[in-house]
């Protein structure tokens, strides 16, 4: 089985080390480099063998952490970038998505969740932070139900709120069953639903539908 290399880009040693710790808890995930600013990584990345994955700081001391995400994206396309920051500004979580980060990841969240985020997003998925996915959909539907009944005619309930976060963030029937402490046909069942609901054909225009309102 292959490692998934990482290198953590960080000018908090403290930080720095409590991350290094977590990942090195799970035996699939080796940190092979550490950075405390986007030139240090920029340069590793110029020097050595590419890692699968950058786990980066938004604020750094020399640049911002999106600034970093454009030179790797430009010159390392096959880098899997993730936020890990304190940053929780929706209009700069739309950015980075925007500017192909695959994870959007906050401090707070548990040592369960990081390891879960670095897999899913290693092996192709993305990935935000439960609380910030929750942030992201709550704020639009809050707005949504102050609006006229007329405006729109659409409701969800909160699980249909849940796996439509998931399906957002490129999760399969089967994985957002393990989350959500779900069957698979159950979720498959909630799917069907909101493509139903939003009269739209499959799942990718189910996000399309979900990003045009606000929702994610």
């Amino acid at each position: 089985m292959d490692l998934i290399k990482v290198v953590i880009v960080e000018d908090h040693k403290l930080v720095r080390s409590g991350i290094k710790l977590l990942l090195g808890s799970d035996p699939k995930i080796s940190v092979i480099a550490e950075a405390v600013c986007g030139a240090q990584v920029l340069e590793y990345l110029m020097k050595n063998e590419l890692p699968d994955m950058v786990i980066t700081d938004f604020h750094m001391p020399d640049t911002s952490g999106m600034e970093l995400l454009k030179e790797i994206r430009n010159h390392y396309p096959a880098v899997r970038v993730v936020f890990l920051t304190m940053v929780e500004d929706n209009k700069i979580i739309t950015e980075a998505f925007d500017n192909g980060v695959e994870g959007y990841l906050t401090k707070d969240i548990s040592a369960d969740e990081l390891l879960f985020a670095v897999n899913h997003i290693a092996g192709g998925g993305k990935y935000i932070s439960a609380n910030l996915s929750h942030q992201l959909f709550l704020k639009p539907l809050q707005g949504l139900q102050k609006q006229d009944t007329a405006t729109t005619s659409l409701e969800f309930n909160s699980r249909e709120i849940e796996v439509l976060d998931l399906i957002s963030q490129g999760m399969t029937n089967s994985e957002m069953g393990e989350k959500l402490f779900l069957s698979k046909r159950t979720v498959e069942g909630h799917r069907r639903s909101l493509i139903e609901k939003v009269q739209c054909r499959n799942s990718a225009e189910l996000v399309k539908f979900a990003v045009k309102n606000g929702l994610i």
